[in-house]
């Protein structure tokens, strides 16, 4: 039996829409990765972009467990001497919490070509509105 390759026509695209209200940052990451990956598929290619879109609302009630909350820091390098900056979770919560979300699936996908045209299928939102109704999301929970 052969292993079938997906042509670029036969990947079908749905889009999801995930309301990370009270769900833990790490599961929901894993969720949304997999699903942009396109590992849910049983077409699934590793060197292929087969995932969907997923558009993630409710990004500022995102949940962390334990103290994680108080000692999280997110980091950024300018490539300057001196040039480190550092961000509690709590600013960036408060500043961008759409990073927050969009930093975490980053982490999961790979570090290559194929993982930055993948992360842009992500979209997230801080409230609970997005303007993504056109293409009739289907609501995915965790």
């Amino acid at each position: 039996m052969k292993t079938m390759m997906p042509k670029a026509d036969q990947i079908s695209r749905d889009w999801f829409v995930i309301d990370a209200e009270d769900v833990v940052l790490g599961r929901l990451a894993t969720k949304v990765a997999t699903i942009l990956r396109g590992k849910h598929k049983p077409y699934f290619a590793p060197h292929m972009d087969t995932g969907d879109f997923v558009v993630v609302i409710n990004a500022e009630k995102i949940r962390l467990t334990g103290n994680k909350d108080l000692q999280k820091t997110y980091h950024r390098y300018s490539g300057y001497p001196g040039g480190l900056t550092e961000i509690s979770y709590k600013r960036m919560l408060q500043e961008k919490p759409e990073e927050i979300i969009t930093h975490a699936v980053k982490g999961m996908l790979p570090k290559n070509a194929l993982g930055r045209k993948i992360i842009r299928k992500l979209k997230v939102y801080a409230g609970n509105e997005h303007p993504h109704v056109a293409q009739n999301p289907k609501a995915m929970t965790l």
